[in-house]
Order: C-alpha cells, then sequence, then structure tokens
C-alpha cells in the first residue's frame, strides 16, 4: 500500500458476519431490513422493505413521489451486474414551449413543472416480484407502522420544514397541514406521523389480497401486479392526475399548475437494463447508463488509471489535485454529451480518449469548462451561471435554505444475504419539499425534471416521454467473476466523486470500508450543477477541514478555489461487501450526521 496510512482511529468497526449485512442512511430502515433477512427474506426483500420505510423516515430527502436507481447481482448470476431502473420519464405534456409560454427560462427546482413521471414506487414492485420471496402485505408492515403509529423525527426533518414553513403557510396549504399540524415544525423528538401515506400502503395491500386471476388462484407475483396496477392506472395515478391541475408556487417565484396525467402514470413501466462497467486494476465497476451520470465515474478511472498509486492517494496534496482535474474533465463531458439517447460511451471511455484527456492534467487548476471531442457528436455547452438569487427557500438537491445552506441530500440502502445476493439502491426525490403534498396519498411529486434544459441541442434537453439525465447513482463491483462490494451515497452530483475517492482507497490503498468512509472527504464543484439553479464555480473546490492545513494550502497554490468546510461535513456513503475467498460479509456506514448505520451478523 502506498497511500497515506487512514488514521488509526475509527467511528466504528467494519462490521463482518456470515449470515446478512445492511447499510443504510437512516437506522430505522437499516433496522427494518436487517429484521426481514432474520426472518428468512433475501435482500431483495429486505431493501424493499428498507426502502419503504426511507419513505416515512427521511421525508425531506426521498418519497413515493420520486424516483431510484439500483445495482444488484444475484446468488444464482453473482457475476452478472444487473441495473433496476426506477427514473421515470418527463410528462407527455412536459414541452419547452409550454414551459417558456409561462415565463420560465429554467425548469424549476420545486413545484409540479418539475416533476418526472414517480418511478421508484413501481421499481421496487418489480424487484419484489422476480427477486424477492415474500408478500407484499408483510414488506410493507414496517413502514406502514411507523407511517401509521410514529417515529421520533429526525432534527434535519424538522429543520427542513422550518426552513420552508412560509412556504407552506402562504402557498402550499396541504403541507403545512401534514408537515406543521400544530401551526409549527416538528423538533427532535416529536412523534409524527402519515396516516394518508399508511392508507396508501394498505390500499395497495388490499388490493394485492383481493386480487384475482385469470389462470385459477392468484399467486404472489399477480398479487404484486395488482399492487402495481393499482399504482400505475388505479387511484394513485388518478388522485395525482386531479391534484395537479391546481395552480402553486413554484421556485420561479410565480404560480404553475403541472402538467402531469393519470396516463403518464400509466405509460411508465420499471424495468431491468444492462450496466455499463468499466475495468479499473483488476476490478470490474459497474455503473447505470448514461440517461444518468454513472458513467462519469468510470471516465474518472479511466483516466485515473494512466497514473501511478502516488497521484491516486485522496489524502495528499498530488492525488487531491490529480483526482479533482479529472473529475472536472468527466464533469464536463457529462454535461456535453450525457443523456436519455444514444451516448458515445465507447469512446468516451476508450483508451485512446482516456489517455488524451489525462494529457490535460498538469500541475495547475484548470478554470475551464472542457468537454471532450468526439468524432459525430457536438459538444453541448450550456450557459455557465455562476450566481443566483438565494431568497427561495425549498429548492435544489433537495434542501437548500434561504441563505443557499445545503441541509440535506438524499437516501442510499446496501444489503448483502448468506446466499450472495447484493444490491445498492438510491432512492430520491418526492421529498416533502418538491411540491405541494396531495392530501389523499400522503406524499408529494418529485422535482427531477430541473435537470433538464429548456434550451434545444442539449443530450439533456427537456423532451416528453424522456428521462432527465438523473444524479443517482449507486455502484456495484465485481472481482474475477463475482460481485464482491455495494455501495452508494446521496448527494446529487457529489455522489460519484466521493465514491471515486471510497474507490481509491479500498481498490488501491488498501482501506477497510469504514477507514475509507471515515476519511477526509472533498469534491470538485467546476462544472454546471445539475439542480436549479444550475450554477457553476470555476475551480471550486469543498473540502473537509480534516484534509489539513498542507493539502489545503497547496491545493489554493495551485489555484483551486477552496471552501473549507466542517470536519465531518461531506460524503454519505455507506457499502456492504463479501470476501471472495471466505465467503465474510461485510458492512459500513456514514457517522456524518449520526444518521447512517451498519447492521448485520
Amino acid at each position: 500500500m502506498t497511500f497515506t496510512p487512514p488514521e488509526a482511529f475509527t467511528t466504528r468497526p467494519t462490521l463482518t458476519g456470515t449470515f446478512g449485512m445492511t447499510a443504510s442512511t437512516h437506522w430505522l430502515a437499516t433496522a427494518s431490513a436487517q429484521a426481514v433477512l432474520e426472518r428468512g427474506g433475501n435482500a431483495f426483500d429486505a431493501a424493499v422493505a428498507g426502502a419503504f420505510v426511507l419513505h416515512v423516515v427521511e421525508p425531506h430527502l426521498n418519497g413515493p413521489g420520486g424516483d431510484m436507481t439500483g445495482l444488484f447481482a444475484t446468488a444464482r448470476d453473482p457475476g452478472t451486474a444487473v441495473v433496476l431502473m426506477g427514473q421515470g420519464p418527463a410528462p407527455e405534456g412536459a414541452s419547452p414551449e409550454h414551459y417558456r409560454s409561462e415565463g420560465l427560462d429554467l425548469v424549476p427546482g420545486s413545484g409540479a413543472l418539475a416533476a418526472a413521471v414517480p418511478g421508484a414506487v413501481d421499481a421496487w414492485l418489480l424487484l419484489l416480484r422476480e427477486l424477492g420471496t415474500w408478500e407484499l402485505d408483510d414488506v410493507l408492515a414496517y413502514a406502514i407502522g411507523y407511517a401509521r403509529k410514529g417515529h421520533p423525527v429526525l432534527s434535519r426533518v424538522g429543520a427542513t420544514i422550518a426552513a420552508v414553513s412560509d412556504l407552506f403557510t402562504e402557498h402550499w396549504p396541504t403541507s403545512a397541514a401534514q408537515w406543521m399540524p400544530n401551526g409549527r415544525a416538528p423538533v427532535e423528538g416529536d412523534i409524527v406521523t402519515n396516516p394518508a401515506y399508511a392508507r396508501t400502503l394498505e390500499r395497495l395491500v388490499q388490493v394485492a389480497k383481493t386480487s384475482s386471476h385469470p389462470d385459477g388462484g392468484p399467486t404472489r407475483q399477480s398479487r404484486i401486479d395488482a399492487a402495481r396496477d393499482a399504482w400505475r392506472t388505479g387511484f394513485v395515478a388518478r388522485e395525482i392526475d386531479k391534484f395537479v391541475r391546481r395552480p402553486h408556487r413554484h421556485s420561479s417565484g410565480t404560480d404553475h399548475a403541472g402538467v402531469m396525467t393519470a396516463r403518464d402514470l400509466e405509460l411508465f413501466v420499471a424495468g431491468f437494463e444492462a450496466p455499463v462497467t468499466a475495468t479499473f486494476r483488476g476490478y470490474t465497476i459497474a455503473k447505470t447508463g448514461a440517461w444518468g451520470q454513472g458513467p462519469a465515474l468510470l471516465q474518472m478511472l479511466a483516466i485515473l488509471e494512466g497514473f501511478d498509486d502516488e497521484h491516486l492517494d485522496p489524502s495528499t496534496a498530488l492525488g487531491a489535485h490529480t483526482i479533482l482535474e479529472a473529475e472536472k474533465l468527466a464533469m464536463a463531458d457529462r454535461e456535453a454529451y450525457y443523456g436519455d439517447r444514444r451516448v458515445p460511451l465507447e469512446h468516451l471511455l476508450s483508451a485512446d480518449y482516456s489517455a488524451a484527456r489525462m494529457a490535460l492534467i498538469s500541475d495547475r487548476a484548470s478554470l475551464e469548462f472542457r468537454p471532450g471531442t468526439v468524432p459525430g457528436f457536438d459538444a453541448f455547452v450550456p450557459t455557465l451561471r455562476t450566481e443566483y438569487d438565494p431568497s427561495f427557500a425549498g429548492v435544489g438537491e433537495p434542501t437548500v435554505a434561504s441563505s443557499g445552506e445545503t441541509r440535506g441530500d438524499t437516501c442510499h440502502i446496501d444489503v448483502v444475504d448468506c446466499w450472495g445476493n447484493m444490491i445498492a439502491a438510491t432512492p430520491s426525490g418526492g421529498w416533502l419539499q418538491s411540491s405541494p403534498t396531495i392530501p389523499e396519498l400522503g406524499f408529494c411529486l418529485g422535482s427531477r425534471l430541473q435537470m433538464t434544459w429548456l434550451e434545444p441541442g442539449s443530450p439533456s434537453t427537456l423532451t416528453p416521454g424522456k428521462r432527465p439525465r438523473t444524479t443517482l447513482t449507486p455502484t456495484l463491483v465485481l472481482k474475477d467473476g463475482k460481485a464482491i462490494a455495494a455501495l452508494g451515497s446521496p448527494g446529487g452530483d457529489q455522489q460519484d466523486l466521493w465514491q471515486l475517492l471510497y474507490l481509491l482507497r479500498t481498490l488501491v490503498g488498501g482501506y477497510a470500508p469504514q477507514q475509507a468512509i471515515d476519511a477526509p472527504m472533498f469534491h470538485s464543484t467546476s462544472y454546471p450543477g445539475s439542480f436549479w439553479p444550475r450554477t457553476w464555480e470555476p475551480g471550486g473546490v469543498v473540502a473537509e477541514g480534516r484534509l489539513g492545513d498542507g493539502v489545503i494550502d497547496d491545493l489554493i497554490a495551485r489555484g483551486h478555489r477552496v471552501t473549507r468546510v466542517g470536519d465531518w461535513t461531506l460524503g454519505r456513503i455507506s457499502a456492504v461487501g463479501i470476501d471472495p475467498t471466505t465467503g465474510v460479509l461485510s458492512a459500513a456506514a456514514n457517522p456524518r450526521g449520526a444518521q447512517g448505520y451498519a447492521a448485520g451478523r
């Protein structure tokens, strides 16, 4: 190992065992998923149960009206990574012409015009149908219990609600009724319930239990199909269709009605897809297709593959500088080429192209937006905004206060079981501050369309029926034909930037998973953000203070514009793994914010 040794002290051990492991961004989701494993469920049953709990206990970070992506491998085929696609598209009525006719030059960061078709619930139910073993009522019982009986609320949930309380009381009364029932935001430890969402889940369970099958007695699969139909074509779709017709305040400061219809929900079906993969130091890294940002991580690794280990240590000035420059180059290509269309990934991930990009890295920080040249493709260069008006609260990814301070991000869950099934999944969107609560359902729509552009010619121009380019980007690592690690992080654009540091520290530097999660984090901001108001900071870097005065001063001397933040403020990674030699399972979770937990035995 050539990396700077990690601190002897870590916040907690890397958990090891042989039965099953779970890690997530909230201890109640982790405990619920682990309880499923303890009762004989497999990793997919457990992940679905934990994900629905995340809807309830982290409502400021995700919800059933949002989206998700996952990567998994099964015990039957441990060498094949599969993408679980739960990213809904733009509604049929969501055209740039309509938004411009509403006086908008950007897709808003909140309000129903920002909403893609909800994709998360159908994706989770598809996973349960195809690879799970449990009945729907057993899987949803954990979330129903917390929604109906309540749970002690996190301080961050209360802080988020407080930040948008004026918006709720003045413009979104259904959200105020749900989240401020006593006329105030909850505080840490208050018992919060969501009876409307409990009723929604109970109705799905009831539909599943009473469904009939044309070939005779209902099967577990047909019962789950009935619940999916109730979501896509039944009462959920009807309530969404009806509610979004009401004009309401958007992040633009103006009022608009949504364009989503019941037909939009009917047309979307979650699915399984092949991943995009690349090899780095003998490991295969699997990501979603370029309708998400996942291949940008593969581009970073392809650029860094040509450097020696000394350039890859995130804890040194040389390593941090090299990594930051690779991040900028890959993220520029993301903006220029990625979207729900044909993307030239074969070229972008090729050895020759990666070597040419590597040659652009000097000993000075670049302040330019530098997408590469791809034969037959025009590189899209968006309007590069460096300033915005931070006066509107409740926008961005996903919680930006009126001061511009980010208070949250997304969710993540990882599970591995004793049979070798493994999944990493990142649910997001539909957070409580993204649009008004639909009172009959107990949740709101998401805001993923803010990642699209209204300008023509972009690979991610808003297009009816097309998926917005998502930042949701879990990772699966394979070695010698077997999946060995599943990981991910909340954090919007930063998800892959933080995961890059984790992969370098574990695959090259020899860190244990918990050591890699605990180690100091940093990331570039020198690319256009995916979230409203789509700004960038040329040469920008955000770094935890623990990176050290010497490293930070060196980065500044190289021309990086470093914003130093708290010692434990960046990164939200969790991970599970399997030792391919011994079969020992492992799990680790982020300590920042005292919220993420791993469990297992």
